[in-house]
């Protein structure tokens, strides 16, 4: 049930889908299925949040202990690398199809639920990428860094949200797109150079009037 909720959530977002087309998705006969089981639709949706979110974290967690034990300093490539490639890993795995999507709509949609299920538990990693991306910016004014850091996030989940969505549809142009040897390091390219090039003077005088 929570495979065919989460698919549905990601086509057509959480608000549009009923918990009836949910049962039905799932191959249940009983249309309680969903309430024995989660109570509610929120809570179901709190669940696959979590669910994913705990494969994420832990991911990126060994990713940035494995950079702490190399000895080498950190550059914002790295983080960006530990921010971005578990989430392909996931979108790749059939098991957590529509995750993105359903993630990015309710961050757009409901961002006080998303927290909620978050609960500051389980996307320390995420938070820990965004404080080493921070340190590394250091030269720029902090409101700048903030917003250049939240800019980061939407880009990066349109990005990756469109690429899941190509792998759902798997028509010829999309994977000819997606699949291209370089596209991953030409996602983090360009996400590196959102975040790191140079403020122009008309940006940091209007930041000094802020």
């Amino acid at each position: 049930m929570k495979a065919a909720a989460q698919v549905l959530f990601a086509r057509y977002g959480i608000d549009a889908v009923t918990v009836q087309q949910i049962i039905s998705a799932a191959g249940q006969r009983n249309n309680a299925a969903l309430h024995y089981h989660f109570g509610d639709k929120d809570e179901l949706v709190r669940q696959l949040v979590v669910d994913g979110a705990k494969v994420l974290d832990q991911r990126r967690r060994e990713m940035l202990k494995a950079l702490e034990a190399s000895g080498r300093p950190v550059t914002v490539r790295d983080v960006l690398v530990v921010l971005v490639v578990p989430v392909i890993e996931l979108s790749n795995d059939a098991r957590w199809a529509g995750y993105v999507r359903f993630t990015s709509n309710l961050q757009s949609t409901n961002r006080a639920m998303l927290r909620s299920a978050l609960s500051n538990k389980w996307n320390g990693g995420y938070i820990a990428c965004l404080a080493n991306l921070k340190s590394l910016l250091s030269d720029m004014p902090e409101p700048l860094i903030d917003q250049r850091l939240s800019i980061l996030g939407i880009y990066a989940n349109a990005i990756l949200s469109a690429r899941e969505a190509a792998l759902d549809t798997r028509t010829a142009r999309h994977a000819n797109f997606w699949e291209r040897l370089y596209t991953l390091e030409n996602i983090l390219d360009t996400l590196e150079a959102t975040i790191t090039c140079e403020p122009s003077s008309t940006t940091l005088a209007l930041v000094s009037q802020s």
